[in-house]
């Protein structure tokens, strides 16, 4: 079992700043999903899952907090499904994987872009920034929709690749970190 889109959207939206492991592992396991803070770090280890960033906690001798992007539930439930659809580890790593930073880094890129033409449209006048508001609503959901496409276009790349790797006898035993 996996998480539909509109939790992960959800999850997401609530989350922009990122999460911590425990909230993590909480986001599946209050849903009814099998999770545990094992398989995080055997995610983490495998290196399945992006980087964590020290955040400072307010207060003295607080110390730091590791918070992962928001996009880290979305990776975790490919990668159960994957898992869920009988593919290794291995096969998730050397195939599925070597697309999705690529992929996921055009999104967010576009992101800081439109964030950064919003900001600088402040200059405009006001008929310009409606204009330019309008336009670039229209390439969020161009941009969207290209996001998607990729990863789907990715998707379709890897998977010649993992039936062969099925052929040759890719070690599994995945079933630990489901």
């Amino acid at each position: 079992m996996v998480l539909d889109e509109e939790q992960l959207r959800a999850i997401e939206t609530a989350h922009v700043d990122g999460l911590t492991a425990v909230q993590i592992v909480d986001a599946f396991t209050s849903r009814g999903i099998k999770f545990s803070e094992a398989s995080f770090r055997k995610y983490v280890q495998q290196n399945l899952l992006p980087r964590s960033k020290r955040v400072g906690r307010k207060g003295k001798h607080k110390g730091s907090l590791g918070v992962y992007p928001a996009k880290t539930i979305r990776r975790i439930n490919g990668v159960k499904q994957l898992m869920i659809d009988g593919y290794t580890i291995e096969e998730i790593q050397g195939q599925f994987l070597q697309y999705t930073d690529l992929v996921e880094g055009v999104g967010e890129h576009l992101a800081a872009l439109w964030a950064r033409f919003e900001t600088d449209s402040s200059r405009l006048d006001a008929s310009a920034q409606r204009e330019l508001r309008k336009d670039l609503e229209q390439s969020r959901k161009e941009g969207d929709r290209l996001v998607d496409r990729l990863g789907d276009l990715a998707r379709r790349v890897a998977a010649p690749r993992t039936d062969t790797l099925r052929l040759a006898g890719a070690a599994g035993g995945a079933e630990d970190l489901l």
